[in-house]
């Protein structure tokens, strides 16, 4: 028996390495270890739902507003495995996690280890101790298997990291969603003026200095299934809008010049054929596309846009190492030096310059291709406001608001004047709520409404299980106001915020709520007169692990959804595939399994008969037919009052609370 048993445990290792292997080379062949790594990998299922208990003082709008967004105070972990009707609901994480920087960013208690139930805090890990990285990356582990089941097929995470942890961070991420789901490493500039460097004393006594002063930090963005993966564009702002004008008068409307004619793409073994020279009709100069560049159009394409001046232009051979360039017709190449030699210039400089004064003068509006500085400058090309008042998309380096062509997301660089910094995440902050706490590293709100612009399609969902001062929130707010999207089609959030309840620190309550029922109510701190935002959202606190007693009191929709989210990561072969029917005449059936089979519930109000009997087994066989189901009844009630053929009978709430892992009969 010993040699069988032993065997079957060898086998079963074998395949458990074998699955093991497999997943890692999907990653790439590459897997970070660090001690404990097993342990923390194993929590997300160990972590039992809790109660959430509104605290209506604290909530803000009326009914149909307070139902749109949740404030939930509690821990991270502990609330997302509560929030299980939200599994797979996620369009978008957001999320600024603690980044480890030694001065009381997050507590480890090790407990956890074994109950990541375990209601005690931990201590503060501090930068001299030696286990300091495995800590945080034992902490975050969980939190970040957690966030990619909340997330939908194609939901989008994207985590903001400093230097410290970018690296372990990234390995981890690169591991839990692969990394060919990575969408972008962006780089945003946090401080615009460097800081001294100030010398540090190291364990041994000697000092240490930083040669250079950290400007910036990063945003780890990843994708579920990157195939599927929205990508929004970002919307112009009035500040963008300002840059368009109509000097000619043209029917199109507002428009800027724009150096789209050329291409700024340096690619491996580049054709010539982008490279030629243009003569200039007002100058009789030849220009070249700088550089390594390219002009954006190749000749056939160009050669109609300069002839929209009312010009005639030909392909000649300039002995230049280009291709032929496109010359006005008839010109004499031995003129290139002194072209106002030429009389084909000379008819083409009066003939533009005409056209020109006409635009100025609003009678006739210049061609799409256009020459700077009253004819003698670089060529350029007009940009429509009509054809980008959409939004642009994101370019790999923004150093400043000029963003109209697509380029593939990968790193990027957001300059401060983008993306914000943190001296305007702190003023921000301040603005709302006052200034007497001590606020570092606030996030910017325009970095993170970049980011919700381009990952949360309206009508979209986004979760940030490390709200801190509601940046998030607030981001969501404003957007919904400014993109004038209509009531049914609002971008909703979801902030989960623990505070330091050891210090009886509830910010939760006093920053992050405070924060957005002022921006809410347009009440600021600074007693100046801000506009509204309209919205409004539920606050609610995590109470105590879900018990029989509470599960008793629980109204119908709250136990189908404990049913369905029991079911989510069962071993039950009856209840895989579990899909809700929402047909409202239906008493009892609630869902189906993927064999076709009905999931029924027997559960009124409290006081009413939930026990299952032969009367309603009968109205169940209707429901069934009408379904098109097979006759098999996975039946849950209070008490079984009649055993028949084809009935599965599970028991509220015993086995609702064996589903989510509980042991019946222990203190719960």
């Amino acid at each position: 028996m010993e040699n069988k048993k032993s065997k079957e445990n060898n086998q079963d290792q074998t395949q458990k390495l074998k699955v093991n292997f497999e997943e890692v080379m999907e990653n790439g062949g590459i897997e970070i270890f660090f001690s404990g790594k097993n342990v923390a990998q194993q929590i997300i299922k160990k972590v039992k739902p809790h109660i959430l208990q509104e605290i209506s003082e604290l909530s803000i709008g009326n009914e149909k507003q307070r139902t749109k967004n949740l404030i939930i105070e509690g821990d991270n972990l502990k609330t997302m495995a509560t929030l299980y009707q939200y599994h797979g609901k996620v369009d978008l994480i957001l999320t600024d996690p603690p980044y480890n920087t030694g001065s009381k960013d997050f507590r480890y208690n090790d407990k956890w280890d074994e109950d990541p139930n375990d209601e005690e805090l931990g201590d503060y890990v501090n930068s001299d101790d030696n286990s300091c990285h495995t800590k945080w990356m034992k902490f975050m582990l969980p939190r970040l298997q957690m966030m990619k089941k909340m997330l939908k097929p194609n939901g989008v995470l994207a985590i903001c990291i400093d230097e410290r942890e970018l690296f372990r961070l990234g390995m981890m991420l690169n591991e839990i969603f692969g990394e060919k789901n990575r969408l972008a490493i962006i780089n945003w500039q946090k401080a615009y003026a460097p800081k001294s460097t100030k010398k540090k004393k190291n364990k041994d006594n000697s000092e240490s200095r930083k040669v250079l002063s950290s400007a910036t930090e990063y945003v780890l963005v990843y994708s579920k299934r990157i195939e599927d993966t929205y990508v929004g564009k970002l919307k112009q702002t009035e500040k963008q809008k300002s840059r368009f004008t109509n000097k000619d008068n043209d029917p199109k409307g507002l428009w800027r010049s724009t150096t789209s004619l050329v291409s700024h793409f340096k690619v491996k073994n580049p054709s010539k054929i982008g490279m030629y020279a243009i003569q200039n009709p007002f100058s009789g100069e030849l220009y070249y596309p700088f550089k390594e560049n390219r002009w954006r159009f190749v000749k056939s394409s160009m050669k109609p846009l300069l002839e929209e001046w009312d010009l005639e232009y030909e392909e000649k051979n300039l002995n230049d190492n280009c291709v032929s360039g496109l010359i006005l017709k008839g010109f004499d190449l031995n003129n290139l030096k002194n072209p106002e030699k030429d009389p084909i210039f000379q008819q083409a400089k009066e003939k533009v310059q005409k056209r020109y004064q006409k635009g100025l003068n609003g009678k006739q509006p210049w061609p799409r291709l256009i020459y700077l500085k009253k004819g003698f400058g670089k060529i350029q090309f007009k940009l429509y406001f009509s054809e980008v008042q959409e939004g642009v998309s994101p370019l790999t380096w923004w150093d400043y608001e000029d963003c109209e062509n697509l380029l593939e997301l990968g790193s990027m660089s957001w300059h401060h004047q983008v993306s914000g910094h943190n001296q305007r995440g702190t003023k921000e902050l301040k603005n709302r709520v006052g200034s007497e706490n001590n606020f570092i590293g606030i996030k910017p709100l325009e970095l993170f409404k970049r980011i919700v612009q381009l990952w949360c399609p309206p009508n979209g969902l986004t979760l940030d299980p490390f709200a801190g001062s509601g940046t998030t929130g607030e981001v969501i707010l404003q957007l919904n106001k400014e993109e004038k999207i209509n009531n049914d089609q609002e971008r909703q959030f979801i902030l989960i915020e623990q505070g330091n309840p050891n210090n009886k620190d509830n910010y939760c309550q006093t920053l992050l709520q405070k924060r957005l029922q002022a921006v809410i109510t347009g009440q600021w701190a600074d007693n100046k007169k801000h506009e509204t935002l309209e919205g409004g959202f539920r606050f609610l606190s995590l109470g105590k692990k879900i018990n029989s007693e509470i599960l008793l009191k629980m109204n119908r929709e709250e136990i189908i959804n404990l049913i369905v989210a029991s079911n989510l990561d069962s071993f039950q072969k009856n209840l895989v595939g579990l899909e809700l029917i929402k047909k409202n005449n239906y008493c009892y059936l609630i869902a189906k399994n993927s064999n076709q089979e009905g999931i029924y519930l027997i559960w009124n109000e409290i006081e009413k008969n939930n026990n299952f009997n032969e009367e309603i087994y009968n109205q169940c066989i209707k429901e069934s037919y009408e379904a098109g189901l097979k006759n098999i009844y996975h039946v849950y009630a209070k008490l079984c009052l009649c055993q028949i053929e084809g009935v599965i009978f599970y028991q509220i709430p015993d086995n609702i609370l064996l589903d989510f892992g509980f042991e019946i009969g222990k203190e719960f």
